[in-house]
């Protein structure tokens, strides 16, 4: 993302956690337990060793829901500065009562240009892919033995291609979410989705949420509610930012989206005017369970807060 506001598995160890079936409540435990499995495959940048581990980690997460159909992969070929690449979107479906989608998404890659220095995108990247597979546990359980969601159905995003691939431009980003809102407009389903909610960089031990400008606003106040439901609402919204993120291919076609980003990480210094993002210190030690509980009791509690209007 960018920031106007700041200028096959290796081990079987890697694979998964138990399926927690009977899960109903949100655990930041084992949302950073996935988190730190995840991130232990390494650099998962495009067209490398690591990024496949990363595909094959989610496929293998999941595969009760693509055992009954729900897990679609999105194939595509991106036009990027290095040539044509192979990439793929991950898309879990669980499927409800009312007629509607709430979309909840999450990249799972990390920076091409970075791919020297070890970068293994702990928050960036990873903190929320392990966010939406305990988000999965949770549907998954509420939806076991062919029930339904009472609400929409919740579909969960693992968006491939955010990153860059030499500098962040126009047609230089956000392969995979512009790639799937396209053919979402072109296939009927964009009007569908009632909400699309964008988790990124939500594991930082000092989670301070921004509100986001170029999100819905409705939406954004939406989660405020839901933070403040939820006794957490000082890691909110404290701080407007203006973010470039894979939300923006849905807000461009009219989807009600909200990017829920903390995106200031560690120290600014003149080494790292950004802090921790996009280097080599974007580890695990730098991520906190907490983080992950309040962030995704948050999502919890606004997609009930959606189910209800």
């Amino acid at each position: 993302m960018s920031s106007s506001f700041f200028a096959v598995v290796a081990a079987a160890a890697l694979i998964s956690l138990p399926l927690h079936a009977q899960t109903q409540q949100f655990s930041g435990g084992r949302a950073f337990a996935y988190t730190r499995q995840f991130v232990a495959i390494g650099p998962r940048y495009v067209n490398s060793d690591g990024h496949r581990k990363a595909e094959a980690y989610i496929r293998n997460h999941f595969a009760p829901e693509a055992a009954k159909g729900d897990l679609q992969v999105d194939s595509f070929t991106a036009n990027t500065p290095i040539g044509a690449v192979a990439m793929r979107n991950y898309i879990v479906k669980y499927p409800g009562r009312k007629d509607g989608i709430l979309v909840l998404g999450s990249h799972y890659e990390t920076n091409y240009p970075l791919r020297n220095i070890g970068f293994v995108g702990a928050n960036d990247g990873g903190s929320t892919t392990g966010l939406l597979m305990e988000v999965g546990d949770l549907l998954r359980a509420q939806t076991s033995g062919g029930k339904k969601l009472d609400g929409y159905s919740v579909w969960l995003v693992f968006f491939d291609g955010e990153e860059a691939m030499q500098q962040w431009s126009d047609t230089d980003k956000l392969y995979g979410s512009r790639h799937l809102a396209a053919q979402w407009s072109n296939d009927g389903t964009l009007p569908r989705i009632k909400a699309f909610l964008l988790a990124d960089m939500l594991g930082d031990k000092d989670l301070d949420i921004d509100r986001d400008l170029n999100s819905t606003p409705w939406l954004l106040d939406l989660v405020y509610k839901a933070a403040k439901e939820e006794g957490v609402q000082s890691h909110f919204f404290a701080r407007t930012n203006q973010v470039d993120d894979d939300h923006i291919p849905f807000v461009e076609r009219g989807v009600p989206a909200a990017d829920i980003i903390d995106f200031d990480y560690g120290p600014h210094t003149f080494l790292h005017p950004d802090g921790y993002h996009h280097t080599a210190e974007d580890t695990m030690d730098k991520l906190s369970p907490n983080s992950l509980q309040i962030s995704g009791e948050v999502f919890m509690k606004t997609l009930q807060l959606l189910n209800q209007r």
